[in-house]
């Protein structure tokens, strides 16, 4: 009796043990909340923005194709984007719009044929230009968890590293990818001011979720526009490689765009 009494303690302690970890790993650290919140408020200056339009040159690096152009950025504090880049070769095009009733997204290069965005890939930061809207959403947002993961040197800058996923009770099977996994997003903040120096995140291939092809997004030449902090300089790096180099020029907030410039089809 004394046996079967102790394994049943050992099993229950167990049990909540698992139960103390899962709850404990759903949950953010203060510190990293504080350092979110401590960087919105030096971006937005307290103030509500809801939409935001970029206008200035670009510069695409594929391979060897590398030219320079004009772009056009916008997005929702919603979950909304949509990126236009007018260049020697043509138009190229990219629309992701998480705040419709269905998630989509799709892009099109100079034949202007559209493309269907893959799921997976919509679960990143579809204003992946303007940090606030990246900031603000997942402290606003449901089932995001956000951990400190420390002090460290980024491009020569020190900053403080922060991690924020959103978590799933469903256990993805056969070795699939979690829903914390594709929506990692890492923030790098400026150890003095707060603002963003950088995100970064994963994409994938559209029929491999599996892959993970690093994104990071630097900012830098911080700008007040009625009273926020605006970087005017924007890279995106691919897989470690520079692929979109963008000097913004033009800046609007809050001129009332509608979900309807975000349609997909």
């Amino acid at each position: 009796m004394r046996v079967a009494r102790l394994l049943l303690f050992v099993s229950i302690s167990f049990l909540l043990s698992i139960s103390l970890a899962a709850h404990q790993a759903a949950t953010s650290s203060p510190q990293a909340l504080q350092l979110l919140q401590r960087s919105l408020s030096a971006l937005a200056s307290g103030q509500a923005i809801t939409d935001v339009a970029l206008s200035g040159t670009a510069r695409r690096i594929a391979g060897s194709d590398d030219e320079t152009g004009t772009a056009t950025l916008k997005a929702l504090a919603a979950g909304a984007s949509s990126v236009n880049l007018t260049l020697p070769s043509g138009q190229r095009s990219e629309i992701r719009n998480l705040s419709a009733a269905t998630p989509a997204g799709a892009w099109s290069g100079p034949d202007g044929i559209s493309h269907a965005v893959a799921y997976h890939n919509l679960l990143t930061e579809p204003a992946w230009f303007f940090p606030a809207f990246a900031i603000a959403r997942r402290l606003s947002g449901s089932g995001f968890v956000a951990t400190y993961v420390g002090q460290e040197t980024h491009d020569s800058q020190a900053v403080e590293h922060v991690l924020v996923s959103q978590t799933s009770s469903i256990q993805n099977p056969n070795g699939t990818p979690t829903l914390q996994h594709l929506t990692q997003t890492d923030f790098f903040l400026d150890s003095t001011t707060f603002l963003p120096a950088a995100i970064s995140f994963d994409t994938h291939p559209d029929n491999d979720m599996g892959l993970d092809i690093p994104i990071e997004v630097r900012f830098s030449d911080y700008r007040s526009v009625n009273g926020a902090q605006v970087p005017f300089h924007v890279q995106r790096y691919l897989n470690n490689i520079l692929s979109l180099d963008s000097q913004v020029e033009s800046v609007t907030l809050n001129s009332g765009l509608s979900a309807s410039t975000f349609r997909t089809q």
